[in-house]
């Protein structure tokens, strides 16, 4: 996931979140913090997965 994509979705949302403050729909502020989280989540696991690949990499080499 590059960085555009990451901070759009974070800004969605976010965006998501604020909207269903300002129309006092407390399950829609929910859903969007839980998407939030989600994001991050998928964000660092495909980093941890990068990491671990140019790892593994480097063991294949010698």
């Amino acid at each position: 996931m590059n960085a555009l994509t990451y901070w759009f979705l974070l800004a969605l949302c976010f965006a998501t979140e604020v909207w269903g403050i300002a129309i006092g729909v407390r399950d829609l502020t929910l859903a969007g913090a839980l998407a939030g989280c989600g994001v991050i989540a998928v964000h660092r696991l495909l980093l941890r997965a990068d990491a671990y690949e140019e790892f593994a990499g480097a063991g294949e080499d010698r």
